[in-house]
């Protein structure tokens, strides 16, 4: 009898946390539209029709499709296969070609070194269990003077109180896994792995905190 190890039976069930929400997350609407605008506005002031692009934890794939017509090509991933196949069909829909849907995880992906222009993580990095692993692999496969743009959630400013229920809810499958990092910890990963922050931006006392960061040219 072959058993499934802990941290496969763990992955498992998160990946079918997200297959199970990700109807609902492609329908709900962006709940500050001003600010993801924003985000958007300052990734693009850095994108050129010659690049190609990664994103991780992807989603539906909104993101990478509106940056799509800026760069040469996105490779963008995600770890539910249901949140990829809706991508998909948003690709197809809007007539674009040029980004390319693959389910997968950061920490499975083993890209080239120097690879890529830019690196997105949006909403995610707070999801994974070890980002700064995330944050290493990102600057690894980065071209010199490549650029990382994040959104994170860092529910260690101010949020400790939601942590039991997290973990309650965690244990009930109604939550994913969560990281209560704080910004400066997250800032600090990114210097840790050899960046060099260009703009660390958070909207609000409460909103996430938005990353430009630059690998040394």
């Amino acid at each position: 009898m072959t058993y499934a190890a802990p941290s496969q039976i763990s992955n498992a069930r998160e990946s079918r946390f997200w297959d199970r929400v990700a109807p609902g997350y492609a329908k709900r609407p962006v709940a500050d539209q001003a600010t993801y605008e924003r985000k958007l506005d300052i990734t693009q002031s850095f994108l050129t029709r010659d690049m190609d692009v990664l994103e991780f934890g992807c989603g539906t794939g909104t993101t990478a499709l509106i940056h799509a017509p800026h760069v040469n090509h996105v490779l963008a991933f995600d770890f539910s296969a249901e949140m990829i196949s809706i991508a998909e069909h948003k690709a197809q829909d809007q007539g674009i070609d040029n980004v390319s849907f693959v389910q997968n995880r950061i920490e499975d992906f083993e890209p080239p070194s120097h690879r890529y222009d830019a690196v997105l993580a949006m909403s995610i990095l707070h999801l994974l269990k070890d980002p700064r692993a995330a944050i290493a692999k990102s600057f690894d496969m980065l071209k010199p003077g490549g650029m990382m743009f994040s959104s994170t959630v860092c529910l260690g400013d101010g949020m400790r109180w939601f942590k039991p229920i997290a973990m309650v809810g965690g244990a009930l499958r109604l939550l994913p896994h969560i990281l209560f990092v704080k910004g400066s910890e997250l800032e600090e990963m990114f210097r840790d792995a050899g960046f060099e922050i260009d703009q660390s931006w958070r909207p609000g006392p409460r909103k996430g905190i938005f990353i430009v960061a630059r690998k040394p040219g």
